[in-house]
């Protein structure tokens, strides 16, 4: 029986599997028969600012709306009960995680402005979160705002939340910045203790007949794998930071993979949705028994053995490798 045991943002974890922030998070059922299942953690759904923003100004407009249309509407109206927001909603369901399950919970902040995150990473922090993981992925549609200014924005806002808090931060990063490496290390620099790569995104279709848009939140397939796995590979040989791999882990073999490219723990939600939570126990006993076979008697042992450090051949992860192989017509490419 080989020993699963892993580290992530100074947890200790029983095993890399862990579950990605999804709608299961909703449901203490769920979450209960992931851990029954072998998950070594929860991240929660992303508390957006978006969500925030605009409930805030829809909670202003409804309750000023007229106020001032007669003299004594101000003391007319009966004081309104209390109201809770979707930050309090969301802080009030950790709570109730917190106290249903042993395993660490990882909270979720999904924005880009400083604004109010720097309070709520606190009371989630107050509210029993392990970990917080730091979605900062924007749509930037300005033609005026330059990748510098972008980049220097995310960095303002991890320094401060991290500043502003005792838990380790993980950040949750798009595949499309220009210099993922020079990003990665100045965000490490900046307080960040581990990152989550690669975020998915809902992308919109285009309804030919009705003119409208769709917006699509496709699932992963092991196919998708490649892309986390090859940066990870690099920026775990670069930084002393976590990694958690997310997008495309299906199988006990993806498990394998993203932790020998040097992930410390990878991130299940797809598998889970298509084929049940019961998947958990699969993956981690085959992921146990593949070990068994092939001589790895820990996850430590096996973690980065296929780095961009400790390959014999790094050029594999290059641009110049893509050279070759078109030149090659080598059937393992096709």
């Amino acid at each position: 029986m080989a020993d699963l045991k892993t580290t992530y943002l100074g947890l200790n974890l029983k095993n890399p599997l862990v579950a990605g922030a999804s709608p299961f998070a909703h449901h203490l059922d769920l979450v209960k028969q992931l851990e029954d299942n072998g998950v070594s953690a929860i991240v929660m759904y992303s508390l957006f600012e978006e969500e925030i923003t605009h409930e805030s100004l829809r909670l202003d407009y409804f309750l000023n709306k007229g106020t001032e249309s007669q003299p004594e509407a101000q003391t007319y109206l009966v004081e309104p009960p209390e109201i809770l927001s979707f930050a309090d909603r969301y802080i009030a369901q950790l709570q109730r995680i917190k106290e249903a399950v042993e395993i660490p919970v990882i909270a979720s902040l999904n924005g880009t402005s400083i604004g109010g995150w720097i309070k709520l990473a606190q009371q989630l922090q107050a509210a029993g979160a392990d970990a917080l993981e730091l979605n900062i992925y924007s749509m930037v549609i300005d033609p005026q705002l330059t990748c510098d200014q972008v980049e220097k924005s995310y960095i303002n806002l991890i320094e401060e939340v991290c500043k502003s808090i005792n838990l380790p931060v993980a950040v949750k990063l798009s595949p499309y910045l220009t210099a993922l490496p020079h990003f990665l290390a100045r965000a490490y620099k900046a307080g960040a203790e581990g990152f989550v790569l690669f975020n998915r995104f809902m992308q919109p279709d285009f309804d030919i007949q009705s003119l409208d848009i769709i917006r699509k939140a496709p699932l992963s397939s092991s196919a998708d794998l490649s892309l986390p796995a090859r940066w990870i590979a690099i920026a775990s040989a670069q930084l002393k930071a976590d990694f958690a791999l997310s997008g495309g882990v299906h199988t006990a073999e993806d498990m394998v993979r993203g932790v020998m490219a040097g992930a410390n723990v990878t991130y299940v939600v797809s598998e889970f949705l298509q084929h049940g939570i019961g998947a958990a126990a699969t993956m981690l006993q085959n992921f146990n028994d593949w070990m068994d076979r092939n001589g790895y008697d820990s996850v430590k042992q096996m973690r980065g053995v296929l780095r961009y450090d400790k390959v014999p051949n790094a050029t594999v992860y290059e641009r110049a490798n893509y050279i070759s192989s078109l030149k090659s017509f080598d059937e393992k490419v096709l």
